[in-house]
């Protein structure tokens, strides 16, 4: 008798474990990917100060980028990679923009989709940034969705810190 009440009770923990495994994986389907990466790096100026991205009228849904990480060190010339969603793109590209602390435009450019962009799925993208070899410090990265119409409710961006040192 006890045997057959933890054949049972074990049939039931397995039954519920599975039922959770194939609910988590039914619910990554549907969104169209894995949830993406926390967004956030510790300071390199500030050990313990978290470095968050910044999302306008977007989120991680729409935009993943993979390098450089909020917060990284990088240097005067760098590449932006990660993924986005085709309505991100306007004729297979969209804007990059590098700040300084005041909010001066260092260095502007496009990353290009390194892949079929009129879908709405996401498309992996490249951008080459190279900012002027005098400056060193805190800066800001901002991609920007290309709104080709000019609206400004169509408007998006995502952006975060970076430092440039070498």
């Amino acid at each position: 008798m006890k045997r057959n009440i933890i054949i049972i009770i074990v049939f039931f923990i397995a039954a519920i474990l599975i039922t959770r495994y194939i609910d988590k994986q039914n619910s990554r389907d549907a969104s169209g990917s894995n949830p993406p990466p926390v967004p956030a790096a510790i300071s390199p100026e500030a050990p313990g100060k978290v470095e968050v991205v910044t999302y306008a009228n977007a989120s991680a849904d729409l935009i993943e980028v993979e390098l450089p990480f909020p917060g990284a060190v990088v240097g005067k010339e760098f590449s932006v990679l990660g993924r986005a969603r085709g309505n991100w793109f306007f004729e297979a590209s969209f804007p990059l923009k590098v700040l300084d602390k005041d909010g001066k435009v260092l260095a502007e450019h496009y990353a290009e989709a390194q892949g079929e962009w009129m879908t709405s799925e996401f498309v992996p993208f490249k951008g080459d940034l190279a900012v002027p070899a005098s400056y060193i410090g805190p800066a800001t990265l901002v991609l920007e969705k290309d709104n080709a119409s000019g609206l400004p409710e169509h408007d998006a961006s995502i952006s975060f810190p970076i430092i440039i040192e070498y």
